[in-house]
């Protein structure tokens, strides 16, 4: 396989949705697929930055830092063939600019998966993801509503191809291209 035909297969998927909404649970999942590779952005904070993730300026700085490491990095690894899981939250323009700088310098292609889950089905998923003590950090309700507010679904004038996941596991993702 030369390499053009090998870039045509790597697939950068990134994933918007609020706290709780099940970005980690859906990149798992996405990770499944044949030569894809995983990148999870709170797995490496937590091991980088574990004693400095106090405040949204702490995560802002230190997402900062991670992205600016790893942006040369994930570009790589599409260009060496494999799909790639940001499990990044792709939740503001400026974050959703930054991903897309990634795939358009690797030549590869790109999916934007929107978890659209409700605020009350985040902060119940939240609280018991915090009681059960399985997550790298333990968000309040207070924090869960400061990190929303900074939340910005995708719009359909930002480009990106992009598959829609609801609430109902029974409904099937809906895919259309901007």
């Amino acid at each position: 396989m030369d390499e053009t035909a090998s870039r045509a297969k790597a697939t950068l998927h990134m994933i918007c949705g609020k706290i709780a909404a099940g970005k980690s649970t859906l990149a798992a999942r996405l990770t499944a697929q044949p030569a894809t590779i995983r990148i999870s952005e709170d797995a490496w904070l937590a091991c980088l930055y574990k004693d400095e993730q106090k405040t949204i300026e702490d995560y802002v700085r230190n997402s900062r830092r991670l992205r600016e490491v790893m942006g040369d990095h994930i570009v790589a690894l599409l260009e060496a063939g494999p799909s790639v899981v940001l499990d990044f939250p792709a939740n503001t323009p400026a974050s959703r600019q930054w991903m897309r700088s990634l795939f358009e310098r690797a030549g590869a292609s790109h999916q934007l998966h929107f978890l659209d889950v409700p605020d009350d089905v985040c902060k119940a998923r939240l609280r018991a993801r915090n009681a059960a003590g399985s997550h790298a950090y333990n968000v309040s309700d207070a924090e869960f509503e400061l990190f929303t507010s900074y939340f910005v679904p995708p719009s359909a004038d930002e480009g990106f191809e992009v598959t829609f996941h609801g609430e109902s596991k029974t409904t099937p993702s809906i895919r259309f291209s901007s």
